[in-house]
């Protein structure tokens, strides 16, 4: 079982997300902890360690530190700006 902890701005990225979509992201943030390669996610190209998974329209954005058992959720962002802030 993996920890799951959040850096400062994916706590922001949640606080913007209407209600309606955050049961949703915050059932795939659990299970993240469970099994954080499950079917779905992909390896986000050009970073080392960082992948992401859907939920409808939006993108949780995640490193997984596996010598640590940590899952470090990095952001959660509509689709169309998720890849923008991540340089």
């Amino acid at each position: 079982m993996y920890k799951v902890v959040f850096e400062k701005r994916a706590k922001q990225d949640l606080t913007k997300i209407p209600q309606k979509y955050l049961i949703k992201i915050k059932r795939k943030i659990d299970l993240l902890g469970e099994d954080p390669r499950a079917s779905g996610c992909k390896k986000l190209q050009g970073f080392k360690n960082l992948y992401r998974i859907r939920s409808g329209n939006y993108r949780i954005i995640y490193q997984v530190i596996d010598d640590q058992v940590i899952v470090i959720i990095v952001a959660v962002k509509h689709r169309r700006s998720s890849y923008r802030s991540l340089g």
